[in-house]
């Protein structure tokens, strides 16, 4: 049976999963690549850039599996790009160039409605109007036996944990304190919600943490 999770989050250690001020130039907002120290070494990450090098062991391992077993995808607009208010033409077709590292459908939550986008590599972007529910009903239909993803931001992930529809979340504890950004828990009880931590592991780089509902 197929699960909704989040998997492979960047989390600081005063709770943000994203700095402030997102922008072209900082996709991750202020201080945001800071937290994701843990994954640009592995070799999981090297390969989505097409390099044969990087580290292996226990970083790479949960970056490996936060890219496995998924047959779809849901981001928030703010995950898709900087662009704001309504789609002003079809220029921006995301961060990541003509091959995203989805390789599957991947369903963008917006306020405003834009034709899919086919890209290289089985990656196509569909734009859903209809909120989180209804990305998840597409989501699920296209994924078949395999998992969703829930790919952020905090915003995303905040929405689908406060309606219950997460299974799991494996997170990336950074030793940074951003002080300021997104927060992610703030406000949510994981533990009424039903999670319980099931694994946690610290390398040099993070304490990767998995929590699954009951």
């Amino acid at each position: 049976m197929s699960k909704v999770r989040v998997a492979g989050f960047g989390l600081s250690l005063d709770g943000f999963g994203a700095g402030i001020e997102q922008s072209l130039d900082d996709p991750l907002g202020k201080r945001g690549p800071e937290l994701f120290q843990w994954f640009f070494h592995t070799r999981t990450f090297r390969a989505m850039l097409g390099q044969e090098d990087g580290s292996t062991g226990v970083d790479d391992t949960f970056g490996r599996r936060a890219m496995e077993n998924f047959g779809a995808f849901i981001l928030g607009r703010n995950m898709f790009g900087p662009v704001r208010g309504p789609w002003p033409d079809d220029s921006w077709k995301g961060w990541w160039g003509p091959n995203p590292p989805y390789h599957t459908p991947t369903f963008i939550l917006t306020h405003y409605e834009r034709e899919p986008i086919v890209m290289e590599g089985g990656t196509t972007f569909y734009f859903v109007t209809g909120g989180i529910e209804e990305a998840l009903r597409l989501a699920k239909q296209a994924a078949g036996d395999k998992d969703i993803k829930i790919g952020g931001g905090v915003s995303t992930v905040r929405q689908y944990l406060q309606a219950g529809l997460i299974d799991s979340l494996q997170l990336a504890l950074s030793p940074v304190a951003l002080g300021q950004g997104e927060a992610l828990l703030s406000g949510i009880d994981l533990r009424a919600l039903g999670f319980s931590v099931t694994e946690h592991v610290a390398t040099e780089h993070a304490t990767h943490v998995v929590l699954t509902k009951g």
